[in-house]
């Protein structure tokens, strides 16, 4: 284990009817704080990395309580920037049985989004560091944060750190053609590409052979086709895949796949009841770069990805608050979920 992993990427605030309550009925919301990259930040801080977080708040009490949400976990975010007029804001309603989640942005011109990226001295923020990781959310929200994430994975490449980036597609901030362009100029300086069962086919056009995402149809063989097309287009060492069968809301199948030196090393398959599915992804992402960053194999660190996401599931809010030992008992089979006295 050597070096601090730095993420980069927008905070926001989120706001969710308590339970299952609809947002056109609620008039309570529980808040919290969240963002890609900063739930991976504190997932790894969980599970025992150092883990620094770059992000920009704007100044007064909203932005340093973001910064406070990720510090209480030991998070170092001392490169988080305060300027700009406001941090932006998302609605989470939590679908249940057949009725899906919703999530609802308000993040227009938010501080990161307005930030310059000479904002960003890079070289002093990776000084030290060992793993760079961010994802096509931060690019997403504008040419500004588009131009500021080239220049750190740019950055990171040059400074021999690896680089990994979650493809995370979103259709409410960019098209498919926009993350595309985009996306794939960054892709040359990553080593780790990180995706969910659709996000090839949205950003690149690569689809997976004899599957039916939503029918919870998912072929193996296929996403080791996809996984290797990937690979070969960008030149990266690896690429994960998270395989989510979504039998409804409530109840997932969860299952995800390392492709690395020709090779696929396969999960075995979760069955889920959700508590709260949003920073799942975000959570494996953690978890994988976590195993490699302390040196396990191909199989020893997909299954320990994939524990580690499984429990996010189980917990409220964005943020994945386990710690190793929870992870590594389950990736090795403790999945009774008895109680622990």
């Amino acid at each position: 284990m050597s070096g601090q992993v730095v993420t980069f990427g927008e905070i926001m605030l989120r706001l969710n009817p308590p339970g299952y309550t609809r947002l056109v009925q609620t008039e309570t919301f529980e808040a919290s704080y969240s963002g890609g990259e900063a739930n991976v930040a504190v997932c790894l801080a969980s599970l025992g990395l150092e883990a620094a977080y770059v992000s920009v708040v704007p100044p007064g009490p909203v932005g340093q309580a973001a910064v406070n949400a990720v510090r209480r976990y030991g998070v170092d975010t001392r490169w988080m920037l305060r300027q700009g007029d406001r941090l932006g804001l998302y609605f989470v309603e939590r679908g249940a049985s057949q009725r899906p989640s919703q999530v609802v942005y308000d993040r227009a011109r938010s501080a990161i989004a307005q930030a310059e990226p000479s904002a960003y001295d890079w070289p002093a923020i990776l000084d030290g560091a060992s793993w760079l990781h961010t994802t096509g959310i931060t690019p997403a929200l504008g040419e500004r944060p588009a131009a500021a994430c080239l220049e750190a994975v740019q950055t990171a490449k040059r400074l021999g750190l690896t680089v990994s980036c979650d493809l995370n597609y979103r259709s409410k901030l960019w098209s498919r053609h926009q993350a595309g362009a985009t996306m794939g100029r960054l892709m040359e300086h990553v080593d780790l590409c990180i995706a969910n069962e659709q996000d090839a086919q949205d950003v690149f056009g690569i689809s997976a052979p004899d599957s039916d995402i939503d029918g919870g149809k998912l072929s193996r063989a296929g996403y080791v086709a996809v996984a290797r097309e990937l690979a070969g287009r960008f030149g990266l060492e690896r690429v994960a895949i998270t395989l989510r069968g979504s039998l409804s809301a409530s109840h997932n199948t969860w299952s995800g796949l390392l492709y690395q030196d020709g090779e696929a090393f396969f999960t075995p398959t979760y069955d889920l009841t959700i508590v709260d599915r949003v920073g799942g992804g975000d959570s494996f992402g953690a978890g994988l770069i976590y195993a490699l960053q302390t040196g396990l194999g191909g199989q020893a660190a997909i299954d320990f990805a994939v524990a580690a996401s499984a429990l996010k599931h189980s917990i409220e809010h964005d943020f994945a608050l386990i710690t190793a030992s929870e992870v590594a008992a389950l990736a090795a089979g403790n999945a009774s979920g008895r109680v622990v006295r």
